[in-house]
């Protein structure tokens, strides 16, 4: 239970799209609660997503990179839980770039790290994925679980692999409590417009074509993105410590190609729209997770089906063109280098 008395937070990375949903939603059911967010502002964290809080007297803004070690033990002082959400995500920018994966990735982690045991934090909440556990084979059954060994594929992968080690490293050796979760693809408002969801949805708006890597058929577990700010709800405010929990949003296995085919549907698009590009290097082809573990242990369940999501998400990409477009026209360059390439 969440205790009576305010408690403080620090959210990393609360700029950017699972921060900022996040904070959005701790704010709304725990006001009292005082709730710093650390964000170095890069391409894929914008104060434009924090507009309801801003203004809040609970919730402070520091920017800041977390390898930062002066700018990060000031934004510790006196914290009660970190959730850790800061870092690279996107796939096909660690295959371009990998260096500023590691820095931000794996020094990030071990400076917050240093940070928290010097602060005494209650809880060091590490939010990670289910692409360190590698691939699964397409047609067979299996999931990911707590169990699965890690075996990364990309230096993306490999980088978030390393900081979950790390935070099991200092509560092995220095006594930190931490938990860890490691959540599917996340979608939903405020989601940057790279990813394949805000992509296809920015995309149909727009008139233009959808782009699908090689054939499509990759599997990818899907959570809805305020399903996965419940899920860390239930973990940090439970008395489960030094333990690691795995996010899902579904029960039957989806490919991309009928994740793209369901939103041109439902924006009433021909599905002639699509358009296939040479698929990116090293793609994993399935990614399925068991989250039966934070089902039985503390009662967490999606609230909504894949579909419901999607339509909410449509919803709000609809509502919220001055949002996202200028970010689309800032990144033309990108998006040109990743789908210029057509089969």
């Amino acid at each position: 239970m969440h205790p009576e008395h305010s408690i403080t937070l620090l959210i990393t990375g609360g700029a950017g799209f699972i921060g900022s949903n996040f904070i959005q939603y701790w704010h709304k059911k725990f006001p009292n609660d005082q709730i710093r967010n650390l964000d170095a502002l890069t391409y894929a964290g914008t104060l434009e997503n924090l507009k309801s809080v801003e203004n809040e007297s609970e919730y402070s803004f520091i920017k800041g990179s977390i390898t930062n070690q002066e700018v990060v033990d000031h934004a510790m002082a006196g914290v009660d839980i970190v959730v850790h959400f800061a870092a690279e995500t996107h796939v096909d920018r660690s295959i371009l770039d990998p260096q500023i994966f590691l820095k931000t990735n794996v020094i990030g982690t071990q400076v917050l790290l240093d940070a928290a045991l010097k602060s005494k934090v209650k809880r060091f909440h590490h939010i990670s994925t289910d692409e360190v556990f590698g691939t699964l084979e397409l047609g067979q059954p299996g999931k990911f679980s707590e169990k699965t060994p890690y075996n990364p594929r990309s230096p993306y992968a490999a980088s978030k692999a390393g900081s979950d080690h790390l935070v099991r490293a200092y509560g092995e050796t220095y006594g930190l409590p931490y938990t860890i979760s490691n959540c599917s693809n996340n979608y939903g408002p405020h989601q940057f417009p790279e990813k394949l969801v805000g992509l296809a949805i920015t995309n149909s708006i727009d008139g233009d074509k959808v782009p699908v890597y090689g054939d499509g058929l990759q599997v990818r577990d899907w959570l809805y993105v305020l399903d996965h700010c419940s899920a860390i709800e239930c973990i940090i405010l439970s008395d489960q410590l030094n333990t690691t929990f795995l996010v899902g949003g579904e029960t039957i296995e989806t490919t991309n190609l009928e994740v793209i085919k369901y939103i041109l549907k439902a924006m009433e698009i021909p599905e002639s729209n699509i358009e296939y590009v040479t698929d990116r290097a090293g793609h994993d082809r399935k990614y399925s997770v068991d989250w039966s573990h934070i089902n039985k242990t503390l009662g967490w369940k999606p609230s909504v089906t894949l579909q419901e999501g999607l339509n909410k998400t449509i919803e709000w990409y609809r509502a919220n063109e001055a949002w996202w477009r200028p970010l689309k026209e800032q990144n033309q360059a990108y998006f040109k280098t990743q789908y210029q390439d057509r089969k």
